[in-house]
């Protein structure tokens, strides 16, 4: 690993992510399998998930604020501190809402620790190196990704549903010794808004940047998009293409193919490709994957539907590569917590958005109707790219000339 990508941030933000996974999966197994009513594995997922929608904004003011290794420190103590709850409570059979309560705390840890690596990266890499940084980031996300399901419902077949809890504790202690290796940074001298108005000040800069406002709108659309997919794909496939459960879980480990590919050919595509041309590529691929699945004939359901799976981790993971160290290079110091939870907060927002639209969509118009909406709003989430100004940059721009573009 190159000396100029810190290993201890690497470390700690990917044993954060892997821990995150590793909750999710684990929870909604192990109360699957203690009888939990689908009304309380919803709340699990929820409470999960509230961590990112609740915590990000405010996380985001104070990764401005202190020195990003002690929010790291925090985090560490959140995953810690709420695994080993969860833990306990698994232990004795106990599936309600202390155990929703535990995942929430432990799931708020990884948002506190992204945000603050958020922080940290620019301070601590050369802009050049961002795209590597982060596609090693993002390497290590699609791998645990694999991973952690497998190991979730090793744990749960073999009675020992307490197992994946646990080990999110350790690497929650990872995290802790990571950070003790990490620079104890002064973060930048600014005045102190009130939250709500330290909160809007991230989010005006977004709607006023020219090249952050389309990668926010991008982002919206994509992940209502990609998330009305998710809720229409497999009864789609099922009914639609007349594929079986197992031909279609396989198709959508594809999926996962397309982010270790991305990840792993990220750094050297943003070296020797358009800048622009990256920006395009992450959502104009997930339109062509969403509308070949939907003119496909049952006779080619399968790899269609595995090709489509594998576009959307390969094109987007490069877009989130490319627009992540973008976004680090063109926001001032004092903003960049801020403006990462702002964009964090909306993509997360619209997800439950889009998964509604989905189902409610294949329930009104049908599935062979409803599987066009994706198409659809993955058209809309390639067109904020191309209205915008960045389809014709040939290269990662600095902050100088981001600040200079503003209108």
């Amino acid at each position: 690993m190159s000396p100029s990508i810190p290993t201890a941030l690497l470390l700690a933000g990917v044993a954060a992510q892997f821990a995150d996974k590793l909750a999710l999966d684990t929870l909604t197994l192990a109360a699957t399998q203690a009888g939990a009513t689908p009304r309380l594995v919803g709340l699990l997922v929820a409470a999960q998930s509230a961590g990112w929608l609740l915590v990000s904004l405010p996380a985001g003011v104070f990764a401005d604020r202190v020195a990003p290794r002690s929010l790291v420190v925090l985090g560490g103590i959140l995953m810690m501190a709420g695994s080993l709850v969860g833990t306990l409570l698994l232990g004795t059979g106990e599936v309600g809402w202390l155990l929703a309560l535990s995942t929430f705390v432990a799931a708020s840890g990884p948002v506190v620790i992204a945000l603050s690596i958020f922080v940290l990266l620019p301070r601590m890499v050369p802009v050049a190196n961002l795209p590597r940084a982060n596609g090693r980031l993002e390497l290590g996300r699609a791998c645990f990704s694999l991973a952690a399901p497998l190991m979730a419902g090793w744990a749960v077949a073999h009675g020992v549903s307490a197992l994946g809890l646990a080990l999110c504790a350790l690497l929650g202690a990872v995290v802790l010794v990571a950070a003790l290796k990490l620079p104890a940074e002064r973060p930048p001298v600014q005045p102190r808004l009130p939250l709500h108005r330290a909160i809007a000040e991230g989010g005006a800069f977004i709607a006023g940047h020219p090249y952050l406002r389309p990668i926010a709108l991008c982002a919206i659309a994509w992940n209502v998009a990609f998330f009305a997919f998710l809720a229409i794909v497999t009864p789609y496939a099922a009914r639609i293409l007349l594929l079986a459960p197992e031909t279609i879980g396989l198709a959508s480990s594809a999926y996962g193919v397309g982010l270790v590919a991305g990840a792993l050919s990220g750094a050297r595509l943003i070296a020797r490709l358009p800048t622009g041309l990256l920006l395009v590529f992450g959502p104009a691929s997930s339109f062509v994957g969403a509308a070949l699945l939907a003119l496909a004939p049952a006779s080619l359901g399968w790899p269609v539907l595995a090709f489509a799976f594998c576009l959307f981790g390969f094109g987007p993971i490069l877009w989130f590569i490319t627009q992540t160290s973008m976004r680090q290079a063109v926001t001032p110091q004092a903003l960049l917590g801020r403006v990462s939870a702002t964009l964090t907060t909306a993509m997360y927002g619209m997800r439950p958005l889009g998964a509604l639209a989905g189902g409610l969509a294949g329930e009104w118009l049908g599935l062979a109707t409803a599987i066009w909406l994706p198409v659809a709003l993955f058209a809309l989430s390639t067109l904020a790219i191309l209205a915008s100004s960045m389809p014709g940059l040939k290269a990662m721009p600095d902050g100088e000339l981001a600040l200079s573009t503003r209108g």
